[in-house]
């Protein structure tokens, strides 16, 4: 379950690199939905880094809500399958993208052992008009792009 996630997203994890706000109209988010994907991914993770399960819990999308049921399973699945994302030791911000259709943003974490990872969200926008996480992919990054 969490595998076939995980493997849906890696399609993301080519290179990205940093767009410039003119650049992100074209590609179908406009400056300020790019940032209000960028704020719930940035939610999320001050929520996990604080143990504050339910409040990660609600970024999520139902369909995730509902393959996990509750917030502890949610955070303990986090935590055991993502531990670099859990206070590392330093996160960058690529610009959200629409790739396939698909509204991701890309995360570069540097971990407490100093490893770095790319992290790629995939975010879907709610009937409310509020963006959520719909899943996660993570893989160890070779720093060949910037955030």
């Amino acid at each position: 379950m969490v595998r076939s996630l995980v493997c849906s997203m890696l399609l993301f994890l080519a290179p990205w690199t940093a767009v410039a706000d003119d650049d992100q109209r074209s590609m179908g988010l406009s400056p300020s939905e790019a940032r209000a994907v960028r704020a719930v991914v940035e939610a999320q993770l001050k929520a996990l880094a604080e143990d504050r399960d339910a409040q990660a819990f609600a970024y999520a999308t139902p369909r995730i809500k509902s393959q996990f049921h509750d917030a502890g399973t949610f955070a303990q699945m986090v935590r055991n399958s993502y531990p670099m994302l859990i206070r590392p030791a330093s996160i960058s911000f690529f610009q959200a993208q629409i790739q396939q259709g698909i509204v991701a943003q890309a995360v570069q974490f540097r971990d407490r052992e100093g490893r770095i990872w790319r992290a790629v969200y995939e975010l879907q926008r709610q009937p409310d008009k509020s963006w959520r996480i719909n899943g996660c992919a993570v893989a160890p990054d070779d720093e060949s792009t910037t955030a």
